[in-house]
Formats: C-alpha cells, sequence, structure tokens
C-alpha cells in the first residue's frame, strides 16, 4: 500500500497526478484537491481567442477562424527502474520466505543433492531468485509504460507461503506486483508476459549449463531442480485461466500465448523426466 501525501491515508490504487508526481487517495487525486505546486501546467495557454465567426458584407459565405489547443501530454515517469522503501521492505520479506521454502525441502524430499549444505543452499537461493525475478521483471516492464508498478505483500499469500514451509506441498505466493494506471490489452499482455519468460529463460540458462558445463554431483543436481522449478513456474503462469499471466496474454494476442506457453510445456516435461519430483 502506499500513504496519500495529502492525507497521510494508506490506498492500494494510488493515483499518481500528472503534475507533481505525487501519489494519492482517490479523494486528492486532482489537482485542486491537494494544492499541487504544478496546477499551473493543467491550464494549457491560449495564443489565439476561442473559434469565432466573421464575414464582410459583399463578400458572400463567411469566413471562419480556427484555433486549435492541444492537451497537456500524459505524465510519464523516466525513471524506468525505481523502488520505494515500503516496496524493497516487501520485496525482502518475500524473498525471506521463498529462501525458506527452498530450505524446508530435505523435511520431505530425499534427495542426494540434500546430504551436503551447498548444493541445498545453493538450490534456495536460486529459489528465491526464481520467484523475485518473476515479479520484478512485471514492474519493470509496467513502468516501461509510465504505469506505477510496486511489489507488495498479500496477507493470503503470505500465510499460505507460511504454511508450505511447514508442509510437504509448496505454494510460493507471497506478493505480487500491483499495477496502476491507464492501460490497454496490449500493454496489460506484454507487462504479464514478462514474468513467464524471465522463467523460461532462467531454465533454458540452467539447461545449457547442466548439459554444456556437465556439472557432477549434487550441484548438478541441484541446478538441474532450478531448471524444472523455472519451468514449472512459466508454466503454471501461462494458463490462461482466472487472474494468472496466461490470461491476459491469451486476451492481448493468441499467437504470443502459444509461442510462450509451448516452451514452458518442453521444458518442463524434459527436466521432470530428466529429474523426476518423486
Amino acid at each position: 500500500m502506499v500513504k496519500c501525501v495529502s492525507c497521510d491515508v494508506e490506498t492500494y490504487m494510488p493515483f499518481k497526478c500528472p503534475y507533481c508526481g505525487q501519489h494519492f487517495c482517490v479523494e486528492h487525486r486532482l489537482p485542486e484537491n491537494h494544492d499541487c505546486p504544478e496546477s499551473w501546467r493543467a491550464r494549457a495557454p491560449r495564443e489565439k481567442p476561442l473559434p469565432v465567426l466573421t464575414g464582410k458584407k459583399g463578400r458572400g459565405r463567411p469566413r471562419f477562424e480556427h484555433s486549435v489547443t492541444y492537451a497537456q501530454p500524459a505524465y510519464r515517469d523516466n525513471r524506468v527502474i525505481s523502488f520505494s522503501k515500503t516496496e524493497l521492505k516487501h520485496l525482502v520479506i518475500g524473498g525471506l520466505l521463498t529462501l525458506a521454502i527452498g530450505l524446508s525441502m530435505p523435511l520431505w524430499w530425499e534427495r542426494s543433492f540434500y546430504a551436503s549444505p551447498l548444493p541445498l543452499i545453493v538450490l534456495a537461493l536460486l529459489f528465491a531468485v526464481s520467484f523475485l525475478s518473476h515479479e520484478i521483471a512485471h514492474k519493470l516492464a509496467a513502468q516501461q509504460y509510465g504505469l506505477w508498478a510496486e511489489f507488495r505483500i498479500t496477507t493470503y499469500g503470505a500465510l499460505i507461503t507460511v504454511l508450505s514451509i511447514i508442509s510437504p506441498f509448496k505454494i510460493i505466493s507471497p506478493g505480487t506486483v500491483i499495477v496502476a494506471g491507464m492501460a490497454d490489452k496490449k500493454v496489460i499482455g506484454k507487462t504479464a508476459v514478462a514474468g513467464p519468460l524471465t522463467n523460461i529463460t532462467f531454465a533454458l540458462l540452467f539447461l545449457a549449463i547442466t548439459q554444456l558445463a556437465q556439472v557432477p554431483g549434487a550441484m548438478g543436481e541441484a541446478l538441474m531442480y532450478t531448471m524444472l522449478i523455472n519451468a514449472f513456474i512459466a508454466l503454471f503462469n501461462l494458463l490462461p485461466f482466472g487472474i494468472l499471466d496466461g490470461f491476459k496474454v491469451f486476451e492481448w494476442n493468441k499467437v504470443v500465448w502459444l509461442a510462450v506457453f509451448a516452451p514452458s510445456i518442453a521444458l518442463t516435461i524434459y527436466s521432470a523426466t530428466s529429474f523426476p519430483l518423486v
């Protein structure tokens, strides 16, 4: 949540003033309601008077004179990458919760690489990085289109994640990126596909490492399992249902959706058969 600069009320859907760049609640979103110091920009200058109708006697049709005034362009934050203190705090909490799930896996799943601490720590760290990279990709994509976007821990998601730490069933959803602003299906779809694309890229990277570098032993197994995690995160989020990323991408462009959904299936099947879950 973000606090309104004018009244300090926390709101999940803040409004960014297009003139001063501050965030406000719905009651103070207009420049005149928060004494905006840049409100003068809202008054577009007029170099010519309003359209008038003039004519001269004996000259037939009257002449028309127009003046066209263009509105102030929409505000766009040129800082493509920006994180608030509140968002950084939520990202740290989300990363720690995800890290705890990675470290808890030996309690339920018997794997050879869990016997030594280093591969387990590497796996847990890569697990947290995979989740955070997915969410940050959404954020950066939204910011490129001038939208307000910040990661926030959700109470329900954090509770499920904490329960996953102490149970054999792992659900990782401590929070999500909240996006605010005017956007069409294309912008929403491009913002949504950024997360799964990041995980597909990670899966391909770890596939190349395990196949080309031939990392031996427990560390190689940990890297292969990281490939499986990223492939599955991409596949699950690309399902075209409900609030998942796949639904937004499918609504925008079905060809793009298929182009990213197909490799996520292939990578998941390959990594699951090479490194089965059970």
